[in-house]
């Protein structure tokens, strides 16, 4: 096991050394003066020149990011230009708000996907199963920030029952928090609870035909005990790869529904940074969104060996 997770971290770091690069290189992509573009070209000749030295333009490329690699590692991600403060100070305020979404959108849609996959595969044929496979395929294609305007629309405007925008800690105003946190919840909840329901159907259907399952069922087990024990354990492997996946996408997916409701989280600020052309916060940005998402990959390989014993571990 130790030999696994090892394998698994090295290439992780291998993975995150590769995007670090590549988000560094935002500066080089940017077209003519990277610097002109991040001031909208009106700054005075002594500020050219001291952004010019800050942000080593002086060097060759593979100098600046091995700078900036150095500074990341100590948590120092440069001055952001907008917010005319550190990077990670920015970061660190706004990361929890969307965290909080995530994990919270992820914990409502893990168990209510599996639960519906479930049903959907044992009663297959059924309405139950129609009803169930109809609405997930229907949520699956139903963008988060279509359904941010058409849940704000019906909740917030015509009916009245929730805020249309902000957020509060639960611990500053409990009440508040829960109103504010429904709508955008449910925006990121409904297409992982679509999406893992539909593959746990699959899933299941697989594993139930198998010999083993007929077995089990010959011997007298309860069907509950047979579905939650025996077959659902075999047909997790590919709902944890999908859960996994929903998770580190949480993150960078909140984007829209962020914006729609003016929640201050990362999709946010990442939109800002992006419109604002601030360089350190989006490097900064994008390099938390991919860290977050290969840590989760990480964790989705190790749980792989708990899951299913079939898979070798070298």
């Amino acid at each position: 096991m130790a030999r696994y997770i090892l394998q698994r971290l090295g290439q992780t770091l291998l993975v995150l050394l590769i995007v670090s690069f590549l988000t560094y290189l935002l500066v080089d992509f940017l077209p003519g003066d990277p610097i002109a573009a991040m001031t909208g070209g009106e700054i005075s000749g002594e500020t050219y020149e001291r952004l010019y030295y800050e942000m080593n333009m002086d060097k060759p490329v593979l100098v600046r990011y091995f700078l900036w690699l150095k500074g990341a590692l100590t948590g120092n991600l440069g001055t952001s230009q907008s917010y005319h403060r550190n990077v990670v100070d920015i970061i660190a305020e706004r990361v929890p708000v969307t965290i909080y979404f995530s994990l919270l959108a992820f914990i409502i849609s893990v168990p209510l996907g599996i639960l519906f996959g479930i049903i959907s595969a044992v009663k297959r044929g059924t309405a139950a199963d129609t009803s169930v496979t109809l609405t997930a395929n229907v949520c699956c294609c139903l963008p988060q920030f279509w359904l941010g305007i058409l849940f704000m629309y019906v909740f917030a405007m015509k009916l009245g029952w929730f805020p249309s925008s902000g957020f509060v800690w639960p611990h500053q105003d409990f009440v508040l928090s829960i109103r504010q946190t429904i709508m955008p919840l449910l925006c990121l909840a409904i297409g992982g609870i679509a999406s893992i329901t539909r593959q746990t159907r699959s899933s299941m259907l697989e594993v139930i035909r198998q010999d083993y399952i007929r077995t089990a069922k010959s011997k007298g087990l309860k069907s509950k005990k047979v579905i939650y024990v025996h077959a659902l354990k075999n047909a997790l492997l590919p709902v944890i790869t999908l859960m996994g996946l929903r998770l580190g996408g949480l993150i960078g997916g909140s984007v829209f529904v962020e914006n729609v409701f003016v929640i201050p989280g990362m999709g946010s600020l990442l939109v800002n940074a992006i419109t604002s052309v601030d360089i350190p916060l989006i490097q900064g940005c994008v390099l938390l969104i991919a860290v977050f998402s290969c840590v989760v990959n990480l964790i989705t390989d190790i749980v792989y060996v708990y899951v299913d014993p079939r898979i070798k571990v070298a």
